[in-house]
């Protein structure tokens, strides 16, 4: 254990964190940057005083229940989080399973990108982030239960649900081939995640063509450039596909533009303006 090191990294790790960062009030008397020690204290689930001999180089060996609440306090990254490990004298504990968390740097830029449709997509294939026009072409996502925004379950498990066409899965047979791959080499990164295992085996339990696909152990998905939407409304449109990596969240960030000139591009432009309008069409 290296009590210096440690003490210096939590140390800088909380004054990087605002008070409003965690939803605390800011006050007029703050004399140094970041949070109190009391504060990280109270957000990790310990005394002050134990905190305090942390940051004092004077603690004992933290626990891993004490590593735990740290990380949680610190908002640490996963690198950050085996570093605090590390430091502490004890082995990396496995994450906890994939985050859920979108930074706001990453709301921001895909609320700003004129006539790109976007999405954040959580390693466990839901929908965690999306702008109004993803919304207009894919599904409003704020109106279906958290459980309905994973795209895997979906096209697996059935588009239709409560009578409404849910059409925010596109090119389904090769989504479901590609996605599968990606969830053999999610299911090994997150061996202990009950919500991966419960995916699993749900998908097992009830699409015979999953089942199929996962036999294959496959895990090199082939990168989908190009999709095509069967949209309601406006009829197919047809899009570039661009995925980042936003690897310290183990989240990908897709975009869909059409060609500049196409009947896609129009179509695209018209979604921007009529919206997550009611896109229910009879038959």
């Amino acid at each position: 254990m290296d009590r210096q090191e440690l003490a210096l990294f939590l140390r800088t790790r909380r004054e990087r964190i605002t008070p409003a960062d965690v939803g605390l009030p800011t006050g007029r008397r703050r004399r140094t940057p970041g949070l109190r020690r009391e504060e990280i204290a109270q957000l990790a689930h310990m005394s002050t005083e134990y905190y305090t001999r942390l940051e004092q180089a004077r603690a004992p060996r933290p626990s891993s229940e004490v590593l735990a609440g740290l990380a949680r306090a610190l908002r640490l990254s996963d690198a950050e989080r085996a570093h605090l490990h590390h430091l502490a004298g004890a082995p990396p504990a496995p994450s906890p399973g994939p985050s859920r968390e979108v930074r706001p740097s990453v709301l921001d830029l895909i609320a700003r990108l004129p006539n790109t449709a976007a999405t954040v997509i959580s390693a466990s294939f839901e929908v965690i982030a999306w702008n109004d026009l993803a919304a207009a072409l894919m599904e409003d996502f704020s109106a279906v239960d958290r459980r309905d925004r994973c795209l895997i379950r979906r096209v697996f498990l059935g588009p239709d649900r409560d009578g409404r066409r849910l059409y925010g899965v596109s090119d389904a047979d090769e989504f479901a081939r590609n996605a599968t791959q990606r969830l053999r080499a999610v299911s090994a990164r997150y061996p202990d995640d009950p919500g991966i295992a419960e995916l699993i085996r749900d998908l097992r339990a009830g699409s015979a063509q999953f089942r199929t696909l996962w036999a294959s152990h496959d895990v090199e998905a082939e990168p989908t450039l190009r999709k095509t939407f069967d949209h309601p409304v406006v009829g197919p449109i047809t899009v570039n596909c661009d995925v980042l990596d936003i690897t310290d969240r183990d989240q990908r960030l897709v975009l869909y533009t059409a060609v500049p000139g196409s009947s896609s591009e129009e179509a695209l432009r018209l979604l921007s303006v009529i919206g997550t309008q009611r896109m229910d069409v009879p038959g």
